[in-house]
């Protein structure tokens, strides 16, 4: 890379920001294998009619091929929030806006690259390899990266079950990368089935949908509670993951209105097959927190939200997902949440939403619910 390419990436690299995704002065748009991916992935741009990015966080990567000089980028991002951020940056940036695809198709047989931010689900990282891998040239490389806490050698073993080749770079900056040749023709990868028998629940698992196909502790906790939620005209199941949730509400209340929204595509998807596998309907919503929910339009929201951003672990987007619950829940109208204990929610729940009480609580969670002023 020369002086002026480097000169530009950095530029390009400081003034990306991460809205609609939550701004904190210790949260960034970019990392140390962003850039490390970029940078061994300039060799290849310059002379690239086309390069492929999957589950850029911000537009760092697809924006700085662009800045590199590729002819062109397609791109996948799993998270809504991800593809926002990135075309917002992309304006910012006075760069042409990029294509968004189906994971199924963003490869193509002209693409001799793809870049990849590693996912720590494994069984992510093992449909994404596999889609890729699928319809790449048999020349094309893939170079997969992230910061060495969120990688182990399992996703060495994963990626050669779909590329024949697979090397490990040096550390740099507390960031790895592995390269991937020679494609391997795989069928996708399925999606996971699970029951719980405790509930009676079917769940369907899209590869990396937050606890694939099992009741992670939280929503197990909640669901216990759930015997207890008010009546409900339309209920929504905010952050859905699997949509188990949203699937026991639609059981319960047959003749209601129950949405399964979540910011992952995967989760989407796997909120319907859920559905699907339990014989009721459920409305599934691909959104930002509730942002195509009207105001005071909901009778009851269920939520195990979030405490990670990225890898730091912050509060703001649980407190987010406070506020909209507030905004859509009618007077009256309550919001059921659980929450690791020691996160102390109550407070922002009663400034959110409004009076609150505890329902539920065991070793490590607490469930909640909080009723519209």
């Amino acid at each position: 890379m020369t002086a002026v390419e480097n000169a530009a990436l950095d530029a390009l690299l400081a003034g990306l920001r991460r809205r609609p995704d939550l701004e904190a002065p210790e949260l960034r748009a970019w990392d140390a294998a962003d850039r490390y991916l970029l940078d061994s992935a300039a060799p290849f741009l310059a002379a690239a009619p086309s390069v492929v990015v999957i589950d850029d966080t911000h537009g760092a990567l697809a924006l700085g091929a662009l800045a590199l000089g590729v002819g062109g980028v397609r791109v996948h991002q799993d998270s809504l929030v991800a593809q926002r951020a990135l075309e917002a940056n992309a304006v910012d940036a006075g760069l042409a806006a990029v294509e968004q695809h189906p994971l199924e198709t963003v490869m193509t047989p002209d693409a001799a690259l793809a870049l990849l931010r590693l996912p720590r689900s494994l069984d992510r990282l093992d449909a994404v390899a596999r889609h890729l891998a699928a319809h790449a040239h048999p020349d094309a490389v893939l170079i997969a990266g992230n910061m060495l806490k969120h990688m182990t050698p399992a996703q060495n073993d994963v990626l050669r079950a779909s590329w024949q080749q697979v090397d490990v770079s040096l550390a740099r900056g507390k960031a790895r990368l592995l390269t991937a040749r020679g494609p391997r023709r795989l069928a996708p990868a399925a999606p996971a089935r699970g029951y719980d028998p405790q509930h009676e629940l079917h769940i369907v698992a899209v590869p990396g949908v937050f606890a694939g196909a099992s009741l992670d502790i939280g929503t197990r906790a909640l669901l216990d509670a759930a015997e207890d939620m008010p009546a409900f005209a339309t209920a929504i199941d905010l952050a859905c993951g699997s949509g188990v949730l949203a699937a026991y509400l639609a059981r319960r209340e047959p003749g209601a209105r129950v949405i399964a929204s979540d910011v992952s595509a995967v989760a989407v998807q796997s909120a319907a097959l859920t559905a699907a596998a339990n014989g009721v309907h459920v409305e599934t919503v691909h959104d930002d927190g509730l942002a195509r929910q009207q105001a005071a339009s909901a009778d009851l929201i269920v939520l195990n939200p979030p405490f990670h951003v990225g890898a730091a672990v912050h509060t703001g987007i649980a407190r987010r997902l406070f506020n909209e619950a507030g905004r859509v829940l009618r007077p009256g109208g309550e919001l059921w949440a659980v929450w690791n204990s020691h996160l102390a929610y109550a407070p922002a729940l009663e400034r959110a939403v409004g009076p609150t009480r505890q329902v539920a609580r065991t070793a490590k969670f607490t469930v909640t619910a909080s009723r519209r002023r």
